[in-house]
């Protein structure tokens, strides 16, 4: 069996719930795109990434289906994890910096995958969401305190990979964001949190907590 690192990212601040990420750090073990695909959709993880240079930070990342030119939860735990100022995927170049117990990445909106950023009127709405028929991504959002920022989200990927509901998603964050054009601090799922920031030049910066479950 390949070995593979599992974190959990966006953590609450007590350390709990979290998306799990898988992460082969030594990718040339699969070099093949199908064998790669292969191993992340066996292990069932919303997304697997492929270490192919850990000091220059290259990866590759695929869901249990497809692989992606870019995504958040991923770059953000292989970021903590290998302790590198910038990861290099297909979509481009993201930056990547620690700070405290947070780590952060800074990508652009048009490089994340499509999604449909749905608003609801209450955060007590997307807590009652069935999931959705399958077909489309869907980020359902609403606001908890419009002032201070904070949102209440769920997201839907919408494929047959045996993941009805991502805990906490990094690109839809950052689509979120961008569309909003300020920072969030947001509740996903059971209750991971995200942090985001918009910067200069079309950057968004996502944070969160990260914690090595095995």
């Amino acid at each position: 069996m390949t070995d593979y690192d599992v974190l959990r990212v966006f953590c609450a601040a007590n350390g709990g719930y979290g998306n799990e990420l898988g992460v082969v750090r030594d990718g040339s073990v699969l070099p093949d795109r199908a064998e790669r695909q292969a191993l992340a959709a066996k292990l069932g993880f919303s997304e697997t990434v492929f270490v192919d240079d850990p000091e220059r930070g290259v990866v590759d990342i695929y869901t249990p289906t497809l692989r992606l030119p870019f995504a958040g939860h991923p770059c953000v735990g292989t970021a903590w994890l290998l302790d590198v100022p910038e990861l290099v995927t297909p979509a481009g170049v993201v930056g990547a910096r620690q700070d405290g117990e947070f780590t952060w990445i800074e990508a652009r909106a048009e490089w994340a995958p499509p999604r449909t950023l749905r608003r609801y009127a209450t955060a007590a709405e997307v807590d009652d969401l069935p999931v959705p028929p399958k077909g489309e991504w869907v980020y359902a959002w609403a606001w908890e305190d419009e002032p201070a920022g904070r949102v209440r989200a769920r997201g839907f990927p919408g494929r047959d990979d045996g993941i009805d509901e991502d805990e906490a998603t990094g690109a839809a964050a950052l689509l979120l964001t961008a569309e909003l054009g300020r920072a969030l601090n947001i509740t996903q799922g059971t209750g991971s949190q995200l942090l985001t920031a918009p910067q200069p030049g079309g950057w968004v910066e996502i944070g969160g907590r990260v914690v090595l479950e095995r």
